[in-house]
């Protein structure tokens, strides 16, 4: 009887279940949609914070630059002493630098190593490789140069300069699972070996490789030695990689940086063990600077922190908004109902009814309707995540980064200069099942809400002058 009862009173209001179905759905897909576009956002962010941050590390750990660090390089334009060249000397000169990164011991990376909640340690030495070559100006002067990325060139009362510069990191491959390296994929050649430790070997990555025509076999020129490229190494998707990798000792033999590294990477025992590792190393090590991917997270620019508010502010507010809507327009519906049957709640009075059965079949009908409007819901979160996903434009972060360094006489090298750091990643938006879960469950509770109004108006009723009418 229930359930007869049930069907006949949706079938014949039809048009006003489907409307508060409608309504249920699109509150409930609005909140799947919202929940996977920040999922999605989250996870991106994640991806983001590791590249920009420190691949496969927790903690990174780096130092400010001092007076004198990065290794002391000079430079000596021609064949005299500084100041005294004769115009027109040809110099060419071939450097790694540290690009003004402070160095550390590298026996601070076994004190981290050793710490209570450390399940790992690695160092490198980020460094760049200067060429320059030309002319010095007529004079005897110094001609002017300034390191970076890429080439170019300048001159100066006759003289000229032509630079160039790529990005070399030096590994430690007894750590190979941290660090650098660690989530790169080897596609071509294989890794570095420890019994390479000490040899003019090196990996280059697929998109520097792929630019200057290289491949395994190949050989590349890093602070005037050759080095043979044993392997290309392909970076994960939307993270950062320097262009050639060479072992960590010859890293420090030419940058002139013997038993240095200008960064450790460091790899907690477990998540929650993040904070404690911080501050764990803080005291260890106490004029390094220790950087979390929640410290680093505030720094990062971009429209993904744009998305990031908007999916975490905004977005989650607006599901509230058009939720609470949602309920509400379902319970005033229900109650406006349960008005117009004043008529047939009498007439089931009259059959020996009681109020706690006629809202039991209220009850059951707004059930029925917020489990439609679930399903629904469900369908409506499913296409407008796809469609974010499919539609949503790429998404950029950037970390801004400076590093100095002070020159001298003597031909000293000498280089300022502050660069952003940006990755660009495509948004995704996945549903998961507890998104699915919650939106149901918030449906089914949208309708029980709704019938529990609905009943509380039919028990106010009167059906008793309502049954007299009728008679």
């Amino acid at each position: 009887m229930f359930i007869t009862y049930l069907l006949r009173e949706l079938r014949r209001r039809m048009r006003q279940a489907i409307f508060i179905a409608a309504g249920l759905a699109l509150g409930v897909g609005l909140v799947i949609t919202v929940t996977a576009a920040s999922d999605g956002v989250s996870a991106t962010q994640g991806t983001v914070l590791r590249s920009l941050y420190g691949v496969g590390t927790d903690v990174t750990v780096t130092q400010s630059p001092t007076a004198g660090s990065g290794g002391g390089t000079r430079f000596n334009f021609g064949g005299g002493p500084p100041g005294q060249q004769n115009a027109g000397t040809s110099f060419s000169r071939d450097i790694l630098a540290g690009g003004g990164m402070g160095t550390i011991k590298s026996s601070s990376v076994t004190t981290v190593s050793g710490l209570k909640d450390v399940s790992g340690a690695a160092g490198a030495l980020v460094l760049n490789d200067v060429k320059l070559s030309g002319t010095v100006s007529a004079g005897g002067g110094q001609p002017g140069a300034q390191g970076g990325s890429g080439s170019g060139s300048a001159g100066s009362g006759g003289g000229s300069v032509n630079s160039s510069s790529f990005t070399v990191t030096g590994v430690d491959p007894a750590h190979d699972a941290l660090g650098p390296l660690s989530s790169g994929t080897v596609t071509s050649g294989h890794n570095i070996t420890t019994a390479e430790s000490d040899s003019n070997v090196a990996v280059v990555d697929s998109n520097y490789a792929k630019a200057q025509n290289l491949k395994v076999g190949s050989s590349v020129t890093v602070a005037g030695k050759t080095f043979g490229v044993i392997g290309i190494v392909q970076a994960a998707q939307g993270e950062s990689s320097a262009n050639v990798y060479i072992p960590l000792a010859r890293a420090q033999a030419l940058a002139n940086m013997p038993g240095e590294v200008n960064t450790i990477y460091v790899s907690a025992a477990s998540a929650a063990d993040i904070s404690a590792v911080s501050s764990e190393i803080s005291r260890a090590l106490p004029s390094a600077t220790v950087t979390t991917s929640s410290n680093l997270a505030s720094e990062v620019t971009g429209s993904l922190s744009s998305a990031s508010t908007l999916a975490n502010s905004l977005g989650k507010w607006l599901a509230v908004a058009v939720l609470a809507a949602a309920f509400g327009l379902a319970s005033i519906l229900t109650m406006s109902a349960v008005s117009r049957r004043v008529r047939e709640f009498g007439t089931l009075k009259a059959m020996g009814w009681r109020s706690r059965r006629i809202i039991r079949q209220i009850m059951g009908e707004a059930l029925v309707i917020g489990i439609v409007g679930g399903a629904a819901g469900v369908g409506i979160g499913y296409g407008a995540a796809a469609l974010v996903e499919a539609l949503a434009p790429p998404l950029t972060a950037s970390t801004a980064s400076t590093a100095s360094g002070s020159g001298g006489p003597g031909g000293r090298f000498a280089r300022a200069a502050s660069s952003a750091h940006t990755v660009s990643v495509h948004l995704t938006a996945p549903v998961t099942l507890g998104a699915v879960a919650l939106a149901v469950v918030l449906a089914i509770a949208g309708g029980l809400i709704a019938g529990s109004l609905g009943g509380w108006r039919a028990v106010r009723l009167r059906p008793a002058a309502a049954l007299a009418r009728i008679e």
